[in-house]
């Protein structure tokens, strides 16, 4: 949720925030009012409280013949507490619930609007020129008989398949890569639950505008998980961190789970869109004045990794409507997929400032007390790498050239040749 100091201060700035996004306004100024209200039920509990402490005081020292008419009073009083208690609650209740509406505040320089109108900050690479006509993804892995989405259709219905011989140890190669370059970097493991509480999915903001989008076991009351980043963030809700040591820092492979509503038609051929994929995500908890600086460290670790693969690519600042109720700010690195001759996002990576942890009460000791920390998220591998990397290296005769660093993660593999399907 938001800083609620902020709403005190410099209620406009979070007006401008929700304008960029093409989010309601009005619940800005509805939160106001109900903060109002809440300061008001709270004092006027407080006040009565304070009256039946000083009563009960002058029952326990009142002479007899006093204390029934005393006792009466007090009684009523004693009504009077528990519904200005009640109140009070309500009112809590009520601007919690109103604050909750109100998306992340954007930060300065994150562009306005919508999907399009992200802000392109660099390209890296030359895109493949071929003197042949490519393949697509799904031709070239049919070849190398490497992905079934036909048998993935027979078993669990459409946008399933399966990863085979070539192409499981393609897809475990690259998240091998990407978790020893974590490792690198100071990052810790995990292996996470992919099945998390309701109270953790709405804590990390995925209940909200994207809920249709989550798979939900309601027998259960447990979420399946679109990303590692939602058992990460919940990795340490309600605790108080220390980070005087620096960010801690973790890298989570999981399998993860999209329902992709409202995405019927789009990108139907091959593994762009699906139900079901693995992904290593790096999740981070700084000091809110160390964010920024992350945030940039992660995508260096990204592009790091497209490079080592030989990607032509570029970084885009996502414009606020696209960003998710969670994020401050996101950059998208983004594959040139030669058969579609655009480019297509591989790694996404947000700051979600402080909204986050005040959400699932993740706190860090400082000087002046405890104060939220901030949490950021970004991919380091998914199995949608799979499409660039065998477009961008085929050859002409459906084979596909490995990339150097991917080759000790496959036996020393230098081509992966086509092979008769099964």
């Amino acid at each position: 949720m938001i800083d609620p100091q902020l709403l005190r201060d410099d209620p406009d700035a979070i007006r401008r925030s929700q304008q960029s996004r093409g989010a309601s306004v009005n619940v800005v100024d509805q939160a106001i009012e109900a903060e109002s209200a809440r300061r008001a039920a709270i004092s006027e509990f407080e006040r009565l409280r304070a009256e039946q402490n000083a009563l009960g005081k002058r029952v326990a020292a009142a002479p007899k013949e006093e204390k029934q008419a005393l006792v009466a009073q007090a009684q009523e009083l004693a009504a009077g507490v528990k519904s200005a208690q009640n109140a009070a609650g309500d009112a809590e209740k009520h601007f919690s619930d109103l604050t909750r509406m109100i998306q992340n505040v954007v930060l300065d320089g994150v562009p306005a609007g919508g999907e399009d109108d992200f802000v392109v900050l660099r390209e890296v690479g030359e895109r493949r020129e071929f003197g042949f006509e490519p393949k697509d993804h799904l031709a070239l892995a049919e070849g190398l008989d490497a992905i079934d989405m036909a048998r993935g259709a027979k078993v669990s219905g459409a946008r399933f398949y399966f990863l085979k011989g070539l192409g499981a140890r393609l897809e475990l190669a690259i998240m091998q890569l990407g978790l020893d370059r974590a490792l690198e970097a100071g990052f810790t493991p995990v292996i996470p639950p992919t099945l998390v509480k309701p109270e953790i999915m709405e804590g990390t903001g995925f209940l909200g505008e994207h809920a249709d989008e989550v798979y939900y076991l309601p027998a259960d009351e447990l979420y399946l998980v679109g990303t590692s980043e939602v058992p990460l963030a919940g990795l340490h809700s309600n605790e108080i961190l220390d980070l005087s040591d620096g960010p801690l820092r973790y890298a989570g492979w999981s399998t993860c789970y999209r329902r992709e509503a409202g995405s019927y038609g789009r990108d139907t051929r091959g593994i762009i869109r699906v139900h079901q994929f693995n992904k290593l995500e790096m999740f981070v908890y700084t000091t809110p004045d160390q964010a920024e600086a992350e945030h940039d460290r992660l995508v260096g670790w990204q592009e790091g990794m497209l490079q080592s693969l030989g990607l032509s690519y570029r970084v885009i600042d996502v414009a606020a409507g696209d960003l998710g109720s969670s994020a401050a700010r996101k950059f998208d690195v983004e594959a040139w997929v030669p058969t579609q001759g655009a480019y297509r996002e591989l790694t996404s990576t947000s700051n979600c400032t402080t909204f986050q942890a005040r959400r699932l009460g993740i706190r860090s000791r400082g000087e002046h007390g405890t104060s939220p920390v901030a949490t950021l998220n970004g991919t380091l591998a998914t199995t949608r790498w799979i499409v660039a990397l065998l477009e961008t290296h085929q050859q002409e005769d459906g084979s596909v050239l490995v990339p150097e660093a991917l080759r000790p993660y496959l036996g020393g593999l230098e081509v992966l040749q086509p092979t008769a399907r099964r």
